[in-house]
């Protein structure tokens, strides 16, 4: 039988069950959790044979980060990959791997705050230029790339206002130049788009949002050739920056049900973005879905349809301050947090937020204005979520 034929929905429920050294314990319906510390040696000769044939030390290799990154890998359609402590653990570990002093990063300017400090200020630091540079125009990232640039980096939809990188382009002008593309997926995840089936280098994910999608565990990961994770893993171990087993155990978990629940949020979102569009008291929304989304045409392409793009958001109400909190209050069942990709509808203010420490200027080349609030759409009924916002947003009329 053409074990090809049957789809990744059901194919990911039966991955991640033995891990990379192949312990099945009779195959249990969960794999297990391995908090240990290390793994007990019976002889120096087993001790010289562990580092390439069995578990050691915890920081070296455990079982639940290696069950995982089996996962992550399948779905990401990569070779193979790393688990870390968190997202920005997997950026900063990748970076500090395949960069030295005198190479060059061109680096989409819509990217998430954090990413911009790591760009703009810590690699620097250790003399890495790096140039941030407006993706949208495709001429903008050919005229940024010098004799030096071993890399270029972008989210898939940046964080927060979408901006849609075209990874398949990006590919073409990195390979073109002898530089890895690295993207984020985090914003639309592998269930929406496979960054390396477009040519993409290296993918990056912050298991923590919708992956996770519980907001109860946090890590990260990196999926690329393993050639390039033979590099990173190494690094990853010195620095400190593998995830935790106890998360690894639980993101596994969540694996299981991230098909039936990202693609409600996507869904979700589409419908919702639609409704906030047509808002009186919305001026702006963000969203690939919507037709007034500068990059719509470029969204259609890349993505399978309307309903499958991401299931975040940003749009833009009327710049009084005063009301924002009455906003919020208003709110039934979306509510502000410091995460995305639950389950539930989440907002936040990237100007007080994720951005908060950007000159303001550069928050509003990237869109991103006082009045601006990203939206995390969970996977509450589409319309209750409209009915929600629709009775919250009056407040801007009072």
């Amino acid at each position: 039988m053409d074990k090809n034929k049957y789809t990744e929905t059901s194919e990911v429920l039966h991955k991640g069950r033995t891990g990379r050294m192949g312990m099945d314990f009779n195959k249990p319906e969960m794999f297990p959790l391995f908090p240990a510390v290390s793994f007990t040696m019976n002889s120096l000769t087993e001790v010289k044979q562990a580092y390439e044939s069995k578990y050691t030390y915890i920081r070296t290799n455990n079982p639940n980060r290696d069950v995982l990154a089996e996962v992550v890998t399948y779905l990401e359609h990569g070779e193979d990959s790393l688990i870390f402590s968190s997202g920005m653990g997997a950026i900063s570990t990748t970076l500090f791997t395949l960069l030295s002093p005198g190479d060059h990063i061109v680096c989409n300017r819509n990217i998430y705050g954090e990413t911009f400090d790591v760009m703009g200020k810590l690699m620097n630091k250790f003399g890495v230029e790096t140039d941030l540079v407006n993706f949208d125009d495709l001429q903008n990232v050919k005229d940024a790339v010098k004799p030096n640039t071993k890399l270029i980096y972008s989210e898939v939809c940046a964080n927060p206002t979408l901006n849609i990188a075209d990874v398949a382009a990006l590919a073409d002008i990195a390979h073109a130049n002898g530089a890895w593309l690295m993207i984020d997926n985090t914003f639309t995840t592998p269930i929406a788009i496979k960054p390396i089936d477009l040519g993409a280098d290296i993918v990056i994910n912050s298991l923590t949002k919708f992956m996770s999608g519980h907001a109860d565990a946090i890590a990260g990961s990196i999926t690329a050739s393993k050639k390039l994770i033979d590099e990173i893993q190494p690094i990853s171990m010195l620095c400190g920056t593998p995830g935790d087993p106890y998360a690894a155990f639980a993101m596994t978990k969540s694996f299981h049900t991230m098909d039936l629940r990202v693609k409600k949020q996507m869904a979700n979102a589409a419908k919702l973005a639609a409704a906030l569009e047509a808002n009186p008291y919305v001026s702006k929304v963000y969203h690939p879905s919507l037709e007034s989304f500068p990059q719509h045409d470029l969204a259609m392409k890349m993505f399978r349809s309307k309903e499958e793009m991401s299931g975040m958001m940003s749009f833009i109400v009327p710049e009084d301050e005063s009301k924002f909190d009455d906003f919020l209050q208003s709110l039934h069942f979306a509510h502000y947090a410091m995460t995305l990709g639950g389950l539930r509808t989440t907002l936040a203010h990237p100007c007080t937020s994720s951005h908060s420490h950007m000159p303001d200027d550069k928050r509003r080349a990237m869109g991103i204005t006082p009045g601006l609030f990203r939206l995390s759409v969970g996977i509450e009924e589409a319309d209750d979520l409209i009915a929600d916002f629709t009775q919250a947003l009056e407040v801007f009329g009072k």
